[in-house]
């Protein structure tokens, strides 16, 4: 019985945390999924386009888990005859959690201008924009309320006392964003960029009831990373991103060592990474990647640290990730720039 109590306390706690104050998903991989951490950060790779693919299984140790799934693409070409470039992506995502089997799906456009600021180096201030459409779900036939509880018992057949409030199983809005980034170099070969991003500026309304005055809080990124050069095979690439909606906030970094393949020096296309990140006072992140020119995959688990981790027993979440990219055959390709976005 007390094992029983203390599932359905963790999972109480879970559904507050993560949907209530945060209000949107998150994924220890968060540089996998340019498009929601700040629009201005597409483009910054080396290649013409890019897609990838994220999949996270959270809490499967205490609770029903939480599955999220991401998808998004990224196109880049050259704008003229100078070294501005234009990225367009789009982001798609799908996240369902708990018994009731909340849901949630977006449909996410975007689009970013690359302005050249170097003839001489890789230098450039970057513009996003996204902005898309949110649909979300729950199963009102697994939800049990205590009306519907007799001397301890629960009878399915007494109303619940929520049929005048509940208005919706589901509803829409359409949501928004933007955000700018810098990236540069600093020498011959180390790579930087720094960014900010605001989120859900037009307020959408998020409610199940009726009363439909609930309004999604604005949330704030801010965004940084650097490649370094450490010896002929080696690179060090640290990531770090920042979050804050309403009284939520957010602190996630580290860094990733690599090791090149096949004696090409640091400009391969090829080699194996390890390392650890940090999501601050709720998850030791470790991190693997293998890259194969084209194609890279990577691996998370979230190492639970909150006060959770009693019932959790310090698991927390899996999460894979694919990424194809390359170039294109055409004469739009951005193979042959002298500099391009990249990181």
């Amino acid at each position: 019985m007390r094992r029983t109590c203390r599932k359905l306390f963790v999972a109480l706690c879970l559904c507050l945390s993560s949907r209530l104050m945060a209000q949107d998903i998150h994924l220890s991989q968060f540089y996998e999924t340019p498009i929601l951490r700040n629009p201005a950060l597409i483009g910054l790779f080396n290649g013409d386009y890019r897609v990838q693919a994220v999949y996270r299984n959270q809490w499967n140790s205490v609770t029903i888990p939480y599955q999220t799934g991401a998808l998004s693409g990224e196109l880049k070409f050259p704008v003229g005859r100078g070294e501005d470039f234009l990225t367009t992506g789009a982001q798609f995502t799908y996240d369902r959690a708990g018994t009731a089997k909340l849901q949630a799906v977006q449909i996410l456009p975007a689009i970013n201008y690359h302005k050249s600021l170097s003839e001489v180096k890789n230098m450039f201030l970057s513009v996003g924009f996204m902005g898309g459409f949110v649909q979300r779900q729950f199963d009102a036939t697994k939800l049990t309320f205590n009306n519907q509880y007799t001397n301890g018992r629960y009878d399915p057949t007494i109303a619940s006392g929520e049929e005048g409030r509940l208005a919706l199983r589901g509803y829409g809005y359409w949501d928004a964003g933007a955000g700018i980034s810098f990236n540069s170099t600093i020498g011959e070969d180390v790579n930087y960029y720094i960014g900010a991003a605001m989120f859900h500026f037009n307020r959408p309304r998020v409610s199940f009831y009726k009363d439909n005055s609930i309004t999604m809080d604005p949330k704030y990124t801010f965004n940084a990373g650097i490649t370094i050069p450490m010896e002929d095979r080696l690179k060090l690439i640290a990531q770090y991103n920042e979050i804050h909606e309403g009284a939520y906030a957010e602190y996630n970094g580290g860094a990733i060592l690599g090791y090149m393949l096949y004696n090409e020096g640091l400009e391969s296309t090829r080699g194996i990474y390890g390392g650890v990140f940090v999501r601050w006072g709720d998850a030791v992140i470790p991190t693997m990647r293998l890259d194969m020119d084209k194609y890279e995959i990577s691996m998370t688990y979230d190492c639970n640290i909150s006060k959770l981790k009693t019932a959790s027993q310090s698991f927390g979440g899996f999460e894979l990730a694919l990424v194809f990219k390359g170039f294109l055959n055409s004469r739009n390709s951005t193979l042959d720039a002298v500099h391009c976005p990249r990181f």
